[in-house]
């Protein structure tokens, strides 16, 4: 399940960066991303892959750009509320758990 939502999430970013993007569309990505990853950490669940995915998006924004910046950065959105849906999925689900 967790895949199917990253893949939605991620197939969802794609079509919406087809359109040229601006330093505010990055900015606002970029926002969004940092919230995802903020919440991810207060459940103590960041992944890795998001912070190198962040970076990315900033390089690409340095470099001016901005529709790879801006897809790195939904990606890295993406990738960080996949990390909160594992951890709150996997705090209910554990009590599931047949103890042998």
């Amino acid at each position: 399940m967790l895949k199917s939502v990253l893949t939605a999430a991620l197939l969802m970013s794609g079509a919406l960066s087809a359109l040229a993007a601006s330093e505010a569309d990055y900015k606002a990505a970029l926002a969004a991303a940092e919230a995802a990853n903020k919440e991810a950490a207060g459940l103590r669940n960041q992944w890795t892959t998001t912070a190198a995915t962040l970076n990315a998006a900033k390089k690409a924004a340095e470099a001016g750009d901005f529709d790879k910046a801006v897809a790195s950065a939904k990606e890295a959105e993406a990738l960080a509320k996949a990390s909160v849906f594992q951890a709150t999925s996997e705090k209910k689900l554990w009590k599931d758990l047949e103890i042998r």
